[in-house]
């Protein structure tokens, strides 16, 4: 894709086109948002408004139609991408990141035209048993449509928010490519929360279960799990082991719920053990 990413980059029509088209196919959504936060990392927020606004026209439509999910991926990707040119942090981008989606749902934008109410009313007619739980839930006293709303909207922001990181990562490595080969293995690799960033994290956390906004802490621990899937890939890469081993590891982390718990574990214990860094100075 190097060299599609080279064409993007000789000129704003060219960025613009590309970003237009692929936000107008359905599930090319990610494809534009990339395209606008290479532009916007390599030429800054200003340079690239034109990308962004026609990425956006296409977003903006699928949103008129009930598809929130390409439009809310540009804007988590390009706000992201800002944050990352500015302040060349990884970690930075993603606690902003976070935030950014956490607001979306809190927001409601990714619940369903009518909210949940209509759905919970499908799945009562479909589901004897599921009338006959949802009625339980209603006799504990438990709100079933706020339930389900809050299930919709932060299954679906929480799938957004790991879109737009890999769309920035994508981006990121497109822009390594092109101008730092290299660069992009290296920074990913030696991605850590500090420790100052990992207390934003857990006051983040701690701020959304007393102030019940669950929203936040549905999404404060992105940042620690991506920079844990980081510390595995900066692991192998000091190792030299072959790249099944990352293969394997993905295979896991997406099929299995303990290898998520303990790649968060990992990343959380190498904020104060540097992994990396002890295995570079035996090395």
């Amino acid at each position: 894709m190097l060299p599609l990413a080279r064409w993007v980059m000789r000129g704003a029509p060219q960025a613009a086109g590309a970003a237009l088209l692929a936000g107008i196919v359905p599930w090319l959504f990610w494809f534009s948002a990339a395209v606008a936060g290479l532009v916007t990392l390599r030429r800054g927020l200003s340079a690239a408004l034109v990308v962004i606004i026609a990425a956006a026209l296409p977003a903006g439509w699928w949103w008129s139609q009930g598809d929130t999910i390409p439009l809310a991926s540009l804007l988590l990707v390009t706000l992201m991408a800002t944050v990352l040119r500015a302040r060349l942090s990884w970690s930075e981008a993603l606690i902003v990141g976070a935030l950014a989606g956490a607001v979306m749902i809190q927001l409601g934008i990714f619940l369903p035209p009518g909210g949940a109410g209509p759905l919970l009313e499908q799945l009562r007619q479909s589901s004897p048993e599921i009338e006959r739980m949802l009625g339980q839930l209603n006799e504990q006293g438990v709100a079933t449509e706020q339930l389900a709303a809050l299930l919709i909207g932060g299954v679906t922001g929480l799938i957004v928010l790991l879109a737009a990181v890999a769309c920035l990562a994508l981006a990121r490595s497109w822009q390594a490519g092109l101008y730092n080969p290299g660069g992009f293995r290296s920074e990913f690799h030696a991605l850590r929360l500090g420790v100052k960033e990992l207390a934003v994290l857990i006051g983040l956390g701690v701020m959304g279960m007393v102030l019940a906004l669950p929203s936040l802490a549905m999404l404060a621990w992105v940042p620690l799990l991506v920079c844990g899937v980081a510390l595995i890939h900066g692991l192998i890469g000091l190792k030299g082991m072959n790249k099944l081993w990352l293969v394997a590891f993905y295979i896991l982390l997406l099929t299995t719920w303990p290898m998520i718990l303990i790649v968060l574990l990992l990343g959380f214990i190498d904020t104060f053990a540097d992994f990396r860094g002890r295995l570079a100075r035996s090395q």
